[in-house]
């Protein structure tokens, strides 16, 4: 992880997107209110007609469409090559993944050690892959959520930074159970972006350790009759 402060310089971030770039919004919009000290320095996209790239040029962002050829799913040989090019050119210091539909391999891995960080639509290590709401319903839970984590060489196995959870309802649908997610994810995103950017997260034995609050003292309705 980089050495920062709260002082530190905006963070450099890149997004790699293959979808709408809801996510990648709520990062552009906590830069743009100032509740985060980052600036996006590139938005590249495995699709060339991904929303997320007219969100680039709504904002006047850097954006690209970077083919994944010739793999489907996972970012490996001739393409991981030509992102890590493209991130090295707009000095890139952390990459966030916003529905980003490829597996990150060893290169970018490598390069771009515990730096790389993705939001994943369930409470890891609950429904890892796709379509995790789907998941939680058929299963039963009564928990739902989205978790932010470092991404490692596993599928949604990296340190987690952050979580934050939703009721599963009686009568949710993929749906309407996945829409409460996103709005979890659309705090939690920018939240954990500031950590980093702040400089306020370590790493020790696969686990991400947040500062803790300074602790408050009992409200006296909590004391016994003894006043202990």
């Amino acid at each position: 992880m980089i050495a920062r402060t709260p002082d530190s310089p905006p963070l450099r971030i890149a997004v790699l997107g293959s979808g709408s770039g809801s996510n990648c919004q709520s990062l552009i919009d906590a830069i743009a209110d100032g509740t985060l000290n980052a600036e996006i320095v590139g938005i590249f996209s495995d699709v060339e007609d991904a929303r997320i790239l007219e969100r680039a040029r709504r904002h006047d962002i850097p954006g690209r469409y970077l083919s994944g050829a010739p793999f489907k799913t996972k970012i490996e040989g001739e393409a991981e090559t030509r992102y890590l090019e493209a991130l090295a050119a707009c000095g890139a210091e952390v990459i966030a993944l916003a529905g980003f539909m490829r597996i990150v391999k060893h290169g970018l891995l490598s390069r771009f050690s515990n730096r790389i960080v993705n939001i994943h639509p369930s409470l890891l290590p609950a429904f890892p892959g796709v379509h995790s709401w789907e998941q939680a319903l058929r299963y039963g839970t009564k928990l739902a959520g989205c978790t932010v984590h470092l991404v490692d060489e596993g599928t949604d196995t990296g340190p987690i930074i952050i979580q934050r959870a939703v009721p599963v309802l009686d009568d949710d649908t993929p749906e309407t159970l996945h829409a409460r997610i996103q709005v979890e994810e659309h705090i939690a995103y920018p939240e954990a972006l500031r950590l980093i950017a702040d400089g306020r997260i370590t790493i020790r034995d696969h686990r991400v350790l947040l500062p803790t609050a300074p602790a408050t003292p009992p409200h006296p309705a909590a004391l016994d009759h003894k006043g202990l």
